[in-house]
């Protein structure tokens, strides 16, 4: 930033709430040129405009911050796109500052950003600079100079979706207003940008039996269509979007509740292409109303934006429905990771929930270079943190200050810094994470009583299968048994992480010892756990955690389980270790059976009944083409693709070394199983692509393992294991 904070905070002088305003100035020099930049951001979101051509290729600019601290700014390079008799444009939407979800409307904060802002107001600030060749410079600020006039866009949110009148034009144009507000949460772009990536032509027109026109592209996303229309002049086309059709193949979208997720167009008659810049939808199908224009195919195409991130993992095996369940992981953190690793993209919530990035991480991770992702991500969750410790339930915070911290989600604040270690190496983040990890644990203390966390409002074993599955969905599994469990794990990670920063854990490890030997005495006799409190997640969370005397007992108990019942009944808080507990005691085959099981409950049943991403339920839609529920079904909801990280690290074997992270030490233990004859995975690391294969032929498996430049790895098969250095090893 070199000199936006010389510019003013600027919004329009009518208060056109909801709308998009654009500020526009003529600016001319006679020099000639040696560089010219654009320094901008938003409370909301903006697009750039010079001579009529956007300035970079972001969307939804300058993403999402704790508004409060962080504002994000972002330069671009427009030396090329200046003449010297330009015309400037700057268009600000209300995007995530204003419109907060109606179905938060009892627990959103009121309160605005600025004394001289209101809760529903947007305003921007920029500057751009112009260096001449003769050394001197210019800098056009933003300020009471620049028109501001209401956009065509004449309703535009990020639930509602937009209204654009091709036919309107503000008559009044007015100097836009100056507002009094603070630049000193301004702070230079920390996270990737938001992009457009694939383009989806149209699968299939479809005629529902309502007699509705339905546009089908195959896929479920996020991002936005961009269409050719006419029409008539006055006459109002409409796009509504949705992720499914019904049981009767109508098109479906009563889950995304109030969010109006629409795309209206009032026609002037004449023929334009239309990109929309400042909104973003979850969807598959889109219903068309009021389209006098032939409706072809080639008139629609599906725009998907998502943060810009590196694509890093790979997985591959012989079973087609596994990997099109990989794929829809993929399509999922895709879809939910637009600048806030979203729940989901489509309904009135699209919010940074702290659970689910959580147990997501570790995936994520492998899947995508996120390292500057939750960066990011991270520092405004360390902002959001309140002064006695707790952690919001979303990143940013949105919610009444006053609220509870609830277990495993606000367990983000460790997990996840503690994840970005394990995956790209280096202590950075933890040193930087470490007094909002302490300041955690400290709000913990507050509620401990003899050792165990008592009482408390947690959201359990969300959605677990431990009861019926139209009940309350943070029942079923004991919500302190879980909430003392998290203690000890986020209390194992603070006490790593202060060690890694040379400093002393000794009174950390004694309150952690001491929840230890209660959770014990508590839940659980020798090593099982008690009849009482008896779960798949109970065992989970006992062997996964190290809590248990002995884990080999506990994890049998889980087998027993689960082999009882044929299937998995964990919710958002077993299921990501679920597998792990299992393949790590012997009973791989066991986990595998839970990954191959193509019934509900199982990851497997989504595939089957033709998800392209991955459900918030086991059974969002039902085998007899019935919906879970209205209230709150996504179609879009990565959680339970944490099941990826197994598939990586125990199907294919390739682990971190906590001792050498970033994989600068590599650990190679895969886990074969007779159904299939083969699995491939690959991760690019900091240091190179590390790949894992294994292929069975006439009942011998051969395997291949690739080590980068810089690194070494143990190979760990039949219980015997061996060292190997960079490069391509096969063994049999």
């Amino acid at each position: 930033m070199k000199h936006i904070k010389e510019a003013s905070w600027i919004r329009s002088p009518r208060n056109f709430l909801g709308s998009v305003t654009t500020f526009s100035r003529e600016i001319s020099f006679d020099k000639d040129i040696k560089k010219a930049y654009l320094e901008a951001s938003a409370l909301g979101v903006y697009a750039a405009y010079i001579n009529g051509k956007k300035v970079g290729d972001a969307y939804l600019a300058p993403g999402w911050t704790e508004y409060a601290a962080r504002i994000q700014v972002e330069t671009y390079d427009v030396t090329a796109m200046l003449t010297g008799r330009d015309t400037v444009k700057i268009e600000l939407a209300p995007g995530w500052k204003c419109g907060m979800s109606p179905a938060w409307a009892g627990n959103i904060k009121a309160k605005p950003v600025s004394p001289s802002l209101g809760a529903c107001e947007a305003a921007a600030i920029f500057a751009l600079t112009v260096e001449f060749a003769d050394g001197s410079e210019q800098t056009f600020t933003s300020d009471s100079s620049w028109l501001a006039e209401r956009n065509k866009y004449i309703e535009s949110g990020i639930y509602d979706g937009y209204v654009y009148d091709a036919n309107f034009t503000d008559p009044e144009p007015l100097p836009a207003q100056e507002i009094f507000h603070t630049k000193d949460t301004l702070v230079d772009r920390i996270g990737e940008r938001i992009t457009a990536h694939e383009r989806l032509p149209v699968k299939e027109i479809i005629i529902t039996p309502k007699g509705e026109t339905v546009l089908d592209f195959g896929q479920n996303m996020t991002g936005f269509i961009e269409f050719r229309i006419k029409g008539k002049r006055g006459e109002r086309a409409l796009i509504e979007h949705g992720e499914v059709l019904d049981k009767d193949g109508n098109f479906y979208r009563d889950n995304l509740r109030s969010a109006k997720a629409r795309a209206e167009f009032v026609c002037d008659g004449e023929e334009r292409l239309m990109t929309p810049e400042h909104t973003f939808f979850g969807f598959r199908y889109a219903r068309l109303t009021g389209w006098s224009d032939e409706i072809k195919p080639e008139n629609f195409t599906a725009v998907v934006v998502h943060s810009e991130l590196k694509r890093t993992g790979y997985f591959e095996c012989s079973d087609e429905r596994v990997n099109k369940l990989f794929g829809n992981i993929i399509w999922g953190q895709k879809g939910n990771f637009l600048d806030v690793p979203t729940d989901c993209p489509q309904r009135d919530e699209r919010l940074g929930w702290t659970g689910d990035a959580q147990v997501f991480v570790k995936t994520a991770s492998y899947n995508f270079d996120v390292e500057r992702f939750f960066e990011k991500w991270l520092a405004d969750l360390r902002t959001a943190q309140k002064p006695w410790g707790g952690v919001p339930h979303v990143i940013p915070d949105v919610f009444d200050p006053d609220i509870f911290s609830s277990a495993a989600w606000a367990d983000a604040a460790t997990v996840c810094p503690w994840q970005m270690h394990l995956t790209y190496g280096g202590s950075e983040i933890i040193e930087k994470s470490l007094d909002s990890m302490k300041r955690w644990i400290g709000y913990i203390d507050m509620f401990i009583r003899d050792g165990i966390w008592r009482g408390g409002r947690h959201f359990g074993d969300w959605l677990n299968l431990e009861h019926d599955s139209d009940g309350p969905c943070d029942v079923g599994v004991d919500k302190d048994l879980i909430a003392t469990a998290f203690y000890i794990y986020s209390s194992e990670i603070l006490i790593k992480s202060i060690e890694l920063c040379g400093g002393d854990a000794e009174e950390y490890k004694a309150n952690r010892q001491r929840s230890i030997e209660a959770f014990r005495r508590e839940y659980m006799d020798g090593g099982k756990i008690r009849p009482e409190y008896e779960t798949q997640t109970a065992c989970v969370l006992a062997a996964h955690f190290g809590i248990s005397p002995d884990v080999a007992e506990t994890a049998a108990q889980l087998n027993d389980l689960v082999t009882a019942c044929g299937h998995l009944k964990t919710g958002f808080v077993g299921t990501p270790y679920l597998l792990h507990v299992l393949s790590d005691n012997g009973y791989a085959e066991t986990a595998y059976s839970l990954v191959l099981r193509e019934e509900y409950p199982s990851w497997l049943f989504s595939v089957k009944m033709g998800a392209t991403t991955v459900w918030e339920h086991w059974d969002s839609l039902r085998a007899d083409g019935s919906m879970w529920s209205i209230g709150m079904n996504s179609f879009n909801h990565y959680a339970y693709g944490s099941v990826a990280d197994w598939l990586y690290g125990d199907a294919a074997g390739i682990k971190t070394d906590e001792s050498a992270p970033g994989f600068k030490h590599i650990i190679f233990a895969p886990l074969t199983d007779g159904r299939l004859s083969y699995v491939k995975a690959s991760i690019e690391s900091r240091y190179g692509v590390i790949g894992s294969e294994w292929h069975t032929e006439n009942g011998v498996t051969e395997y291949t393992f690739t080590v980068p430049e810089g690194c070494t790895a143990s190979v760990i098969l039949g219980g015997k294991t061996a060292e190997i250095g960079p490069g391509v090893h096969k063994f049999n």
